[in-house]
This record gives structure tokens, sequence and C-alpha cells, in this order.
């Protein structure tokens, strides 16, 4: 479990679907029970490659690029956690899938939490990993000392682009490494591959967009939560940079709610801890289908 999977594996079928107004990059893998996942920042889909092998031998694995990130289109607008949610239903529904849990890390967290909040009939579990639902009570501690620096720079337009030029590479693979301090770390392959997207002018753009949505998708999962909890299975896993935090704010929206703290695991879950992260959702992801 956990090796880094070749482009080439057979296995493995990486193509371009048209879904909610925009060409979305996607790789699918396996057959059986449909789950999605969501990438974060500075990722793409191919965060997941030391999962997806073992993943995909039990389930239909289905990895897209997020809108603006990786191969997918780049549109300068749409970064509202409503429209990311659709996108992956619309994914669901190119791909003919009804219902699928749905998975998610850092930025993919939220739109995951969004997907299962806007289109409850669609999602069986939700997971949800490394990262902050808006301004949900539970995150106090993990903010005590402020937001991490880098969501100001982000925010602003044309700022980080600026300021980054020439640098990029340099600036994710920052990330990159201290992201991680557990077993592995990222593997040099999907470093590179990280590195080479960020360095697309446009890719980078789109990223900063995620983070400049974010006081209005704060303000939509405000919403999200006043429409009533949660009642699919979730589960919340946090490594050793966000902790408990998600975990948290979830308690009072999600009444069947689990979680876990991977021991020395970084914020990069998949790349860091494939094997603590594939013990965890092996078993949530088998459970009878909830009622």
């Amino acid at each position: 479990m956990g090796e880094f999977m070749s482009v080439s594996e057979p296995l493995l079928d990486i193509r371009r679907v048209s879904a909610n107004g925009i060409s979305v990059n996607v790789a699918t893998a396996g057959d059986g029970p449909a789950v999605v996942l969501l990438h974060g920042w500075p990722h793409t889909w191919e965060v997941w490659r030391p999962v997806l092998p073992t993943l995909a031998s039990t389930h239909r694995v289905i990895a897209p690029d997020l809108r603006g990130l990786g191969a997918s289109d780049k549109p300068d607008d749409g970064y509202h956690l409503h429209t990311l949610a659709d996108d992956a239903v619309a994914l669901l529904d190119v791909l003919g899938i009804e219902r699928a849990a749905v998975v998610g890390i850092d930025l993919g967290a939220p739109v995951a939490f969004m997907t299962a909040a806007r289109h409850r009939d669609r999602v069986e579990r939700l997971v949800v990993m490394e990262s902050l639902l808006g301004r949900l009570p539970g995150a106090e501690r993990f903010l005590a000392n402020g937001p991490p620096w880098w969501f100001g720079f982000h925010a602003v337009p044309g700022l980080p682009e600026t300021v980054l030029a020439g640098n990029v590479g340099a600036y994710i693979d920052w990330f990159l490494r201290v992201g991680t301090y557990g077993l592995s770390g990222v593997p040099k392959p999907l470093r590179d591959a990280f590195v080479a997207a960020y360095e697309d002018p446009r890719t980078l753009h789109c990223g900063f967009q995620h983070y400049r949505a974010m006081p209005i998708n704060a303000a939509l999962i405000a919403e999200a939560v006043a429409e009533g909890p949660l009642r699919m299975p979730v589960l919340a896993l946090g490594g050793n940079v966000v902790g408990d935090a998600l975990h948290r704010q979830l308690v009072p929206v999600a009444p069947d709610l689990r979680g876990a703290i991977l021991e020395r695991c970084g914020h990069i879950i998949p790349a860091d801890a494939p094997d603590a992260l594939l013990a965890e959702l092996g078993p949530f992801l088998a459970e009878s289908p909830a009622v």
C-alpha cells in the first residue's frame, strides 16, 4: 500500500469531461461503490496517487482536478463553494453515478462538505481532513495566533502573482516540504508534478482565486449549517497541523461523526501517511450504506 502509481498503469483512466460548463480533468480507476477524491492547494488530483491503487481495488475511484487547477479549465470565476460543489455533482452525472462517498483535503474539504450539504441525496459518506470550515466554532485553539500568514497574502488581488514571478517553483516546493514531516513526506515524482502544474501562470492565478473566495465561502458554509445537520456518516481526520479543529467544528453539524488524529503525520496526509489514511478510510467506506 502507499506506493507511487505510474501514470501508465492500465488501471488508471485519465480524461477530460464537460461538467457544469467547464472541462474537468479526471482520473478514474476500479469498480464498486463510487468515491470522489478532492485535492487541495498546491496539489492536483495526483496527491491521491499513494492511496489510489488500494482504494481502487474495492471502489470506483474518481479523482478530478478542481476548477482552475491541474489540467481542468481555468475560468476567472466560479470559485464559490456552491459552484465547486455543483462541479462535483455534475461530474457524477456525466459518469452515470447516482450516489458516492466524497473525500476532501485542504481546499477540497470545504468543497466536499458543501457537496454533502447542498446535494444531500447524492452523498452517502463524507470524509474531510486537514482544513477548516469557514468561521464555524471549534477552531479557536488552532486560530489563537491568527490564520496562517499565506491566507492574507494569497487573497490580495494580483499581489502574489507579481511577487512570485520567477520564483513559483521554490515557493510551491516550500509548502510541500513543510507540509509533511512524518514517515515519508511528498515523493519526488509528486513534488515535481505539483511544482510543474503551478508554474503555469494561469493555474497559479486560479489557485489564488480559491483563497479570494474564502470570505464568501465562509458565509455559504454558515448558511448550509443553518439548513440542518448532515445525516450521512462523517469522518474528520487530522494530521499534526490542523489537528482536531475540523472535528470540533463538525460536532454540532454531523450527528454521525467520527474522528481520528494520525500520529506522526503532517498536513498532506495521502503523501505523508498513506497506510494510516487507508486504515481509517477502508473500514469507514466499507460500512453498510447509511439508511
